[in-house]
């Protein structure tokens, strides 16, 4: 059962991204205020979840959260400043969307850029212990989910309909059959 909350009175947000370890595409980030008697019996990390549960999910969490917001850092970003500061980056952007003000944010991982004078606490394995970061990492892991979809129209060799940009065999496959794409991250040193 994930905890409802970190502190019991203060607004706190829960942050989480997807993508990191892609080959391509952005990075993305939620960041999520859930009331605190929130529950869903399928809320969990989103790697726990199956694509159909996430996407029963988001509705969900974007209509009962009392606030939620996503941000994107591209590949071109990601190659000029590293996936770490990327990452950093797109939670900044989705903090800075919230239209209500955490008091406290919660960041799934053990790292982690301050947000302007907002405490932070870092919990690894957060997604997997406290809804608001479950919250966030659905909704990271559903919009990034999305935006690879259409990429893969513009693409169809790489798979990214399935692969979603991961550094599997078939996306290796055809990085060595077709080269990379203005999508790929350069920085990653993925030419076989």
């Amino acid at each position: 059962m994930l905890e409802s909350y970190y502190h019991p009175k203060k607004i706190e947000a829960g942050l989480d991204e997807a993508g990191r370890g892609c080959y391509a595409g952005p990075v993305f980030a939620a960041a999520v205020i859930l009331p605190k008697d929130f529950t869903h019996p399928f809320l969990n990390d989103s790697k726990k979840l199956s694509e159909k549960q996430r996407d029963l999910l988001r509705p969900i969490i974007e209509k009962e959260s009392i606030a939620f917001a996503v941000g994107m850092v591209d590949n071109k970003e990601i190659d000029q400043i590293n996936i770490l500061q990327a990452s950093f980056k797109a939670m900044h952007l989705s903090i800075e969307k919230l239209l209500k003000k955490p008091a406290l944010l919660l960041i799934d991982g053990n790292r982690f850029k301050p947000y302007e004078k907002i405490p932070h606490y870092c919990i690894v394995k957060g997604d997997g212990k406290y809804a608001s970061i479950a919250a966030a990492s659905v909704l990271a892991k559903t919009y990034r989910d999305e935006y690879m979809l259409a990429l893969h129209k513009k693409f169809p060799h790489y798979c990214w309909n399935k692969n979603k940009g991961y550094g599997t065999a078939d996306h290796r496959d055809a990085i060595a059959s077709f080269g990379l794409c203005k999508y790929h991250r350069k920085s990653f040193n993925i030419l076989p």
